[in-house]
């Protein structure tokens, strides 16, 4: 018979392994490109848009608006975004990335360890999609309770996600 607790301690323990591997890979980010893991993804996002207002970038990255909006302040204060009200609803404010930020976008940044990728594509395809779909349920079924779990999912950890969010510098 399945013992439910190591079951829920192997569960726990190899979603750690998975944080740390991430925390790991944004701490390089941050030394290479001066980049948290969320700020590359609101870079990317925005950079592949063109331009996006504050809400449709929040919801298309399953963040808050609260927590998006902290983000572009400190990329716009670096010179990596630049935000404007639009004409008609002074209430709607629209980003769009720098030339700055497009060098460094330029140089291709991966969001995930260059090791781990070159693996997983690898893999066959059904085993790739098997692996997002369990990852993505897993998400989806911790976030329900929490809305502060997207924020660290993305960040990587918990206390990424509040620093990040707290704005203290990395």
């Amino acid at each position: 018979m399945l013992n439910k607790e190591n079951v829920y301690y192997d569960l726990l323990i190899s979603l750690r392994q998975i944080i740390r591997c991430t925390d790991l890979h944004s701490k390089k980010l941050v030394k290479k490109y001066g980049l948290t893991g969320p700020q590359l993804i609101l870079l990317q996002v925005i950079a592949a848009n063109g331009e996006i207002a504050l809400g449709t970038l929040a919801r298309e990255i399953s963040l808050s608006q609260a927590t998006v909006t902290n983000i572009v302040e400190r990329l716009e204060q670096r010179g990596l975004l630049i935000r404007r009200k639009t004409e008609n609803d002074k209430r709607r404010v629209l980003v769009s990335t720098t030339e700055t930020a497009n060098q460094i976008l330029i140089q291709k940044p991966s969001l995930l360890d260059q090791s781990f990728t070159n693996k997983f594509e690898k893999l066959e395809d059904w085993e790739q999609n098997l692996i997002l779909s369990i990852t993505q349920r897993l998400a989806l079924m911790m976030s329900e309770n929490d809305e502060k779990a997207d924020a660290a999912f993305l960040a990587g950890s918990f206390e990424s996600a509040v620093i990040d969010d707290m704005g203290i510098p990395e």
